[in-house]
């Protein structure tokens, strides 16, 4: 049966019945922030131990450094529920940090060279040491620095209902393979507009000095410690953010579970010899990395999109991709917002929510080499020159503006934006939409182009904007938390402690055995 169209599924969730399910999209946030000094200066302090584990804690870990916080909110079917979940994470974490501050920004705060950014520790079990280990291997591969950035990553999934209302327009069943297969086209479709989003939020036009120190680079010098382009939207997602040269010649196929599973399985046995020259081990002992091919393990592939699945307990990603296929998207494109306490809002959500359920929507076919090299100039066209007057970009049909396309775009979307109002019963969606037309008509509207003018017009750094709005933050952030919700949030901090302890006392099974089954399972 043939794929229904974008009209007639709009005229399906207008349906009185079916309209409800709009007003259970899934969504959780991942975001990350840096803990920096009062000056401005990655910290050196362990972990906060009154946040918590880093290794079992469900809602606050790090991600590659032990400066870099990382908060994780469960899945919610609000915006503003995860939001505030997100708010409260922060304020509980901030009770417990003597006087630091979270970096409110993805590029780095003044670094000290590589060995200033501390590896992130999370203790002896196997699990904890194959974690660092891992982090060795990303930093004798790509360098310390590129691991210091940050960046928010937004989990969304479809209610089980709308799939299957889907999955009966087409004759079928909403079994693994019909729902794998509606996620992969969301996927394509992000990946063809996704540089929309890069224009809109990308909020990373400038960095500090002291991230690009040693290495080649064609940014423009700002003031004295600052480095810019001056229509950039995200450096962040750029080539001198998460840079990767070895994998610039792999293609990850996204057209179908089998051929994403099979291609990003080959990565993860292809040998690099410049890796292996690094070798396994030092003198001591220390992993500097988990194996020598190109990935040592999935999600040391880099991308702005990855279908994925909560696995069952030990299993890899890719296992429980092919066990029980997609559950939901991450998409990791997202720039901390300096001028948001927590780097990004509701209104955002709400555009994210109406982006992701239209490229759902959408139809969208199979990605060629043809269309997959032009989706790759793009996004680095829009990354490095996005608010560059007259850019254009390339259609399927030929060049066109970014203006135009992204007008076009914005009007094909503002049916689901009334959709999802009228689902939840309020306008937030329509003004949030109203909200990115303004920045598209007017580039000066964005955060990049926000942070570019205070810069100039100020003539500060980097790194004192962006220390100034921590302070902010920290501020507002700061303010306690009720003794009910506090109770509560050192209850969880002290139960992943026990946690990881337990994980200790009970690991018997040697580490180099471990790892052995581990990378060949």
């Amino acid at each position: 049966m043939l794929l229904a169209s974008y009209d007639s599924l709009l005229a399906l969730l207008a349906d009185s019945r079916h309209l409800p399910m709009l007003s259970r999209l899934q969504r959780g946030i991942e975001k990350e922030g840096l803990r920096c000094s009062n000056d401005g200066l990655i910290a050196q302090t362990p972990h906060p131990k009154g946040m918590g584990s880093a290794l079992t804690h469900p809602a606050i870990t790090t991600d590659y450094s032990e400066a870099l916080l990382e908060f994780i909110t469960p899945v919610f079917n609000s915006a503003h529920e995860a939001s505030a979940y997100l708010e409260t994470a922060h304020r509980f974490a901030y009770q417990q940090m003597e006087g630091e501050l979270i970096w409110p920004a993805s590029m780095p705060c003044i670094l000290k060279g590589e060995m200033s950014i501390p590896i992130a520790e999370y203790g002896s079990s196997n699990i904890g040491r194959l974690k660092h280990a891992y982090r060795h291997g990303l930093w004798h591969r790509y360098g310390r620095v590129m691991q210091a950035i940050s960046g928010i990553h937004y989990n969304f999934s479809l209610p089980d209902d709308l799939l299957k209302l889907l999955a009966e327009q087409e004759g079928k069943q909403a079994d693994k393979d019909f729902v794998s297969r509606r996620y992969l086209g969301m996927i394509r479709n992000f990946r063809r507009y996704g540089w929309l989003l890069m224009y809109l939020f990308g909020a990373s036009p400038a960095v500090c000095r002291t991230f690009l120190d040693g290495r080649a680079h064609s940014l423009q010098k700002l003031h004295k410690h600052t480095l810019y382009a001056p229509y950039a939207t995200s450096l962040r997602m750029s080539d001198l953010g998460y840079q990767n040269n070895a994998q610039s010649g792999l293609v990850i196929c996204h057209n179908s579970l089998e051929s994403y599973i099979d291609t990003l399985s080959k990565a993860l046995t292809i040998p690099v010899p410049e890796y292996e020259a690094i070798g396994m081990q030092e003198e001591g002992g220390q992993y500097k990395q988990l194996n020598t091919n190109l990935l040592q393990i999935e999600n040391e592939y880099y991308s702005n999109i990855r279908p994925k699945r909560v696995g069952e307990s030990g299993e890899k990603p890719l296992e429980s991709l092919a066990r029980a296929g997609i559950q939901y998207i991450e998409v990791r494109s997202t720039d901390v917002n300096p001028f948001l306490p927590l780097g990004i809002d509701v209104p955002q959500m709400h555009f994210m929510d109406i982006f992701l359920t239209w490229c759902g929507l959408q139809e969208s076919g199979e990605i060629d080499d043809a269309e997959y090299e032009r989706i790759n100039r793009n996004f680095s066209k829009v990354v490095y020159e996005g608010r560059r007057p007259g850019l254009t970009l390339e259609s399927a049909s030929g060049e066109t503006t970014l203006t135009e396309w992204a007008t076009d775009l914005l009007n094909s979307m503002q049916p689901v934006a009334s959709l999802l109002d009228d689902a939840n019963h309020h306008s937030f969606h329509l003004d949030t939409l109203g909200q990115q037309r303004l920045k598209v008509a007017d580039s000066s509207h964005t955060p990049s182009a926000k942070v570019l003018r205070i810069l100039e017009d100020e003539n500060i750094e980097f790194a004192e904007l962006t220390l100034r709005q921590a302070q902010a933050h920290r501020k507002f952030l700061s303010e306690p938390l009720s003794a009910e919700v506090r109770d509560q949030w050192k209850a969880t901090a002290e139960e992943s402690l026990k946690a990881q302890a337990e994980l200790e006392a009970n690991d018997t099974q040697p580490f180099d055995e471990f790892l052995r089954e581990y990378m060949t399972r």
